[in-house]
């Protein structure tokens, strides 16, 4: 009974399914993050390959990770924020993981994965 109350309530903070985006472990995404800057707001955009996926409904999470100035940088993002603008795949990549952490341990071309050929005008 609870368990019910409970999915009923998270129901009217998910994104519709057609908001929700899709995309894998190991694909490279654009995310679209609105900013708040004093009564302004603006997009900021967070380019990096997800490692990982984490949790279920309205609390499921993303982790993005890119390398700036030769330094790792990992962003969490809800899935269902409203925060979040957009999310869009600019490549995907074969993974044979759940999660990518190894990718922390490594710098330069070890970092890179694997390109998946996937015709998308197929799918469309």
């Amino acid at each position: 009974m609870s368990q019910d109350i409970l999915k009923h309530v998270e129901a009217s903070a998910l994104k519709p399914a057609e908001e929700t985006p899709h995309f894998e472990i190991g694909d490279t995404v654009n995310v679209h993050t609105k900013i708040l800057e004093g009564n302004k707001e603006r997009i900021q955009v967070f380019t990096g390959v997800v490692i990982a996926r984490s949790g279920s409904g309205a609390k499921e999470m993303f982790t993005v990770r890119r390398i700036v100035a030769g330094e790792g940088v990992e962003r969490k993002f809800p899935v269902h924020s409203p925060r979040i603008a957009q999310v869009e795949v600019v490549r995907s990549a074969v993974v044979r993981r759940a999660k990518l952490y190894y990718l922390r341990q490594r710098s330069g071309k070890a970092v890179r994965l694997k390109e998946r050929r996937v015709d998308r005008t197929a799918k469309a």
